[in-house]
């Protein structure tokens, strides 16, 4: 286990953590701040505007957005976002806003590369993702080797951290605030499961489209709710925040203080595992989305970003700086348990927070069985699709009664080793990204608007 955690720890590090904001700072500059300009349109284009009829693709635009921010919206944005400032202090949530707005850009440009380079497979069906368009770079065998290594790592992890560790994180959370057995819970999440990922893409985007608007409306009006009785302490909170980005933050009750780095490598870190931004995930979701414009689609993708972090994990965090819960020397979801029970009243603040971990870690399990899914197909062929079903159903039953943390950590490293492929495919297929922006752009808004 030591060993692990020394490799989780290398994987995680200065070196993932520099690519992944630096390919986000360049494609911001690249594409103009395009998360910024456009995202009122972008907005538009995933919660107003209906697909086009003829479009291609297996889902809608908006069921798209939904299977991946069933994904994305998960228990990083309850314990994830505590244990940043539990360690790195207030200052660590500017930092994970710096990975948001960055990684807007990123998401934009991963799903402009899915969409592009997406496939139809045998039965009918879109294949698209980082696998896909790395093997778009060249013809060398090592751009071949690239794409199998990010396809290996996806399906791990998909195995691991969105399948086990989730169906693991729901069963602790039932048990411990409603008594529910973890085998009661195992059995149940592996029937809700199968009921869903059996049906394939079509049923996922159809389930996905009605799960993560519901528990992100639960969880931000509950979140709200916390926040207005709490208001007098907002504008505080958000300076103290900015102040101690740049500051070290002092001890204060349970909290043993950070260093102006523990602040930004929390804050960074957390970010990026809640938004999963470079990561290469969510443009497998894009590829099947029904578009005939990879711009459009990337555009409703990148918004996915805004939502988790920019929405979702800005609430939970004001919510734990506003109720004083730092200073318990609390971390992860106990100290989001004990944020909430400490604002919300008649013991509402635990029961939002069990139901929306249940919520949120179920909806990441659906979402990464899709995405485990189709780089199994690329690596073997649609022959691996059923069985893959299968093993990830019954693996969700196991996940639920087990020990996970040699699971958690070993799936934590390939979910950071997929980030190295698609970082470099986004890098060498920038030219491409630009040059698909740039079309659209001038489509839209006419020739004499430059971009």
């Amino acid at each position: 286990m030591g060993f692990l955690n020394a490799v989780d720890s290398f994987v995680w590090g200065l070196p993932l953590m520099t690519l992944l904001l630096g390919t986000g700072l360049y494609l911001t500059i690249l594409l103009r701040g395009i998360q910024f300009t456009w995202l009122f349109p972008a907005l538009y284009l995933a919660l107003v505007k209906r697909t086009e009829g003829d479009a291609k693709g297996d889902i809608s635009h908006f069921q798209a957005l939904m299977t991946a921010l069933s994904a994305t919206v998960g228990v990083g944005n309850i314990a994830g976002v505590a244990t940043a400032i539990a360690l790195g202090g207030p200052g660590a949530v500017f930092w994970m806003w710096i990975t948001g707005l960055l990684g807007m850009a990123t998401k934009y440009a991963e799903a402009v590369l899915a969409v592009k380079y997406r496939y139809v497979d045998e039965n009918g069906n879109m294949v698209g993702g980082p696998m896909v368009y790395i093997c778009a770079i060249g013809d060398n065998p090592a751009w071949k080797a690239l794409a199998v290594a990010f396809a290996l790592f996806a399906s791990l992890a998909a195995f691991g951290i969105g399948d086990m560790a989730q169906s693991n994180t729901v069963a602790e959370a039932l048990e411990s605030s409603f008594g529910v057995s973890r085998v009661t819970t195992g059995v149940t999440l592996a029937i809700l499961t199968a009921a869903v990922i059996l049906g394939g893409i079509k049923w996922i985007g159809r389930a996905c489209s009605v799960i993560a608007p519901v528990m992100i409306f639960f969880y931000c009006t509950a979140s709200i709710w916390a926040l207005l009785l709490t208001m007098d302490k907002i504008p505080g909170t958000i300076a103290t925040i900015i102040f101690h980005a740049f500051t070290p933050s002092a001890a204060i009750g349970g909290f043993a203080g950070a260093s102006v780095w523990m602040a930004a490598r929390m804050g960074l870190a957390r970010g990026i595992f809640s938004n999963e931004s470079g990561l290469g995930s969510a443009p497998i979701a894009a590829a099947a989305a029904k578009t005939n414009d990879p711009v459009a689609q990337a555009l409703v993708s990148m918004t996915q970003t805004f939502i988790d972090t920019l929405v979702v994990c800005t609430m939970t965090a004001l919510v734990i700086l506003n109720s004083g819960a730092m200073e318990s020397g609390l971390t992860g979801v106990k100290l989001s348990y004990k944020a909430y029970s400490l604002i919300l009243p008649g013991g509402y603040g635990e029961m939002v927070v069990a139901i929306s971990v249940a919520l949120f870690a179920y909806s990441t399990l659906i979402g990464w069985s899709y995405y485990g899914e189709k780089a199994m197909e690329w690596l073997i062929g649609v022959k691996a699709i059923l069985p893959y079903r299968i093993v990830f159903c019954v693996l969700t039953a196991v996940g639920a009664m087990l020990n996970l943390e040699t699971v958690w950590t070993f799936s934590d490293i390939a979910n950071g080793l997929m980030a190295f492929p698609n970082l470099v495919a986004l890098v060498m297929l920038s030219p491409v990204i630009a040059a698909e922006t740039k079309r659209y752009v001038t489509m839209k808004a006419g020739s004499k608007r430059k971009f």
